[in-house]
């Protein structure tokens, strides 16, 4: 009986072991984060577009191996906030993956990072699949500072989240995230006067993000973010048309399609 009854205490220490807490998780970030490695990076771009030789404003693709969305770009001082909401899709195996992997993947809105890359206020949802479970984490981040996961906030397939960030300054700032499915809404503020803003790009984006390398990426379906738009210090709010269209290319092969309306971005997973 007493070896029945280790093995099973033993077998059911392994299934929680399995697949970490919400505050295993944080830990686990932590610790990556202090041995140098970032949740969250800026924009790595593979390729821009050219400008138009005529002058037009013509929407062309821009490849990146983390970022897929879009991206305002403007003068600096120029943005002041961003909001986008999305319904939090089912992540899954990429194609050729292993039903006993990991993979994961982030949707988020944000401030700098693409142009500007010495800081980003953002805040957004991991999404991830790791052995057959699916999880689901809320954060916060001010690069290059630590992400930090919003505590007791839960999120899961089919919710609607609203997710903004503030610049009140170019030091100071608030991400909010609300889930309109349970009602509840978390919000942290910043205060960094060593890592300023440049308020020059606004961002509404699925990242493939770092933990020690860039994580397998996940099967996020697809994130449409509405009524997605960005304060500005000079004429209030604007949509994300005419944003620049990126998309995740990696080893040769492009693995999101992403579109923009007047008041909405689109990521689609395509890699199949």
């Amino acid at each position: 009986m007493l070896f029945s009854s280790l093995l099973f205490q033993a077998v059911i220490a392994a299934t929680a072991i399995a697949v970490p807490t919400s505050s295993e998780r944080h830990a686990q970030r932590l610790a990556r984060r202090a041995a140098g490695a970032h949740l969250s990076n800026p924009n790595r771009v593979i390729s821009r577009p050219a400008a138009a030789s005529d002058g037009t404003n013509t929407t062309q693709v821009e490849y990146s191996d983390n970022w897929a969305g879009a991206v305002l770009n403007a003068d600096p001082n120029t943005f002041q906030s961003v909001t986008g909401t999305f319904v939090v899709p089912t992540p899954s195996v990429p194609p050729g993956g292993s039903p006993n992997g990991f993979y994961s993947s982030s949707a988020w809105v944000g401030i700098d990072g693409d142009t500007c890359q010495t800081a980003i206020l953002q805040t957004g949802i991991d999404m991830s699949f790791n052995d057959g479970q699916v999880f689901y984490d809320a954060w916060y981040e001010w690069y290059p500072q630590y992400s930090y996961d919003f505590d007791d906030f839960e999120v899961s397939a089919g919710d609607e989240i609203t997710t903004v960030v503030v610049a009140t300054s170019l030091t100071s700032g608030t991400a909010t995230i609300i889930n309109h499915s349970t009602g509840q809404q978390v919000e942290h503020s910043f205060d960094l006067p060593d890592l300023p803003l440049c308020q020059q790009d606004a961002e509404w984006i699925v990242e493939d993000f770092e933990q020690g390398g860039l994580v397998p990426f996940a099967n996020f379906d697809t994130v449409t973010f509405t009524d997605a738009s960005a304060g500005t210090s000079a004429s209030g709010e604007v949509g994300p048309a005419g944003a620049n269209i990126l998309d995740i290319s990696q080893n040769g092969k492009v693995l999101t399609s992403s579109s923009v309306t007047e008041s909405s971005v689109t990521v689609e997973y395509i890699g199949a």
